[in-house]
């Protein structure tokens, strides 16, 4: 067990007990969790990789309410690793580090609170593409959902924005109003298909009359999404991502 409180890191002999103070977080290591050994991780990590990644979930509890701790160690493992290699001189591409900016703007806004310490601490800058990566395991903390699941949630967002700009034939500014709410319908549509949730209630009738060529966009990007996801897309999707392709093709007829 670790106690972490105002920056303390605590460490304390075997079958030694150590009473946290208020001001600690408590994590227990579990023997198997779906995000790797967390006792495994914890003798690999070292302490000042494990302190920056409490404080980033500490931030997040604070915001969110809630955070599944048992994040913190691998976590810390990434963190330790992405210092290594920005000591080293490489550099890894984050093709979806703009989308996670915007998707997971808080969690973003969290991990953005690391760049300070580790540039102070290790004397290395982080860029945004590597945040965007603590961003997600900061996401996945708060979902409870592992790090690859909130990647793919990224993922398939970028994707179906690219299948909206390729068939509407217009490139949507990711700082617009529209670009914000196709993109969060989108990541719940993901979500649910993921899931296996449905909505309730149906307007694929109404759209598929008033707005047939959003709606003929729509039914090909769900069925590319199912195909993609692997995972099937409810049909009563259609019409309700239709009528944020339809303001988009309005904004359009406007310009």
């Amino acid at each position: 067990m670790f106690d972490f409180g105002k920056g303390y890191w605590i460490w304390q002999k075997v079958a030694e007990r150590i009473e946290p103070t208020k001001e600690a977080t408590v994590y227990a290591l579990q023997k198997q969790t779906e995000r790797g050994n967390a006792k495994t991780l914890a003798t690999s990590v070292a302490p000042e990789f494990l302190e920056i990644a409490n404080m980033l979930l500490k931030e997040a509890k604070d915001t969110f309410g809630k955070v599944d701790s048992n994040i913190l160690f691998p976590m810390a493992d990434h963190i330790a690793f992405a210092i290594k290699r920005m000591q080293s001189g490489e550099k890894i591409s984050n093709p979806l580090t703009e989308d996670i900016r915007v998707l997971f703007h808080v969690e973003f806004k969290i991990a953005l609170q690391a760049r300070t310490i580790i540039e102070h601490q290790f004397g290395v800058v982080m860029d945004d593409d590597e945040i965007g990566y603590i961003a997600l395991h900061i996401h996945s903390a708060i979902e409870d959902e592992k790090v690859s699941q909130s990647m793919q949630m990224a993922r398939a967002v970028r994707q179906c924005i690219s299948w909206v700009e390729e068939e509407t034939g217009k490139q949507i500014d990711i700082a617009s109003l529209s670009y914000n709410r196709l993109m969060n319908h989108i990541r719940y549509m993901v979500a649910r298909a993921l899931n296996g949730e449905q909505l309730k209630v149906s307007m694929n009738d109404y759209m598929i009359v008033k707005f047939p060529k959003a709606y003929q966009i729509s039914q090909t990007i769900c069925d590319q999404i199912a195909h993609d996801l692997k995972h099937e897309v409810a049909e009563i999707e259609i019409g309700y991502l239709a009528m944020h392709i339809a303001r988009v093709l309005d904004e359009e007829t406007k310009e």
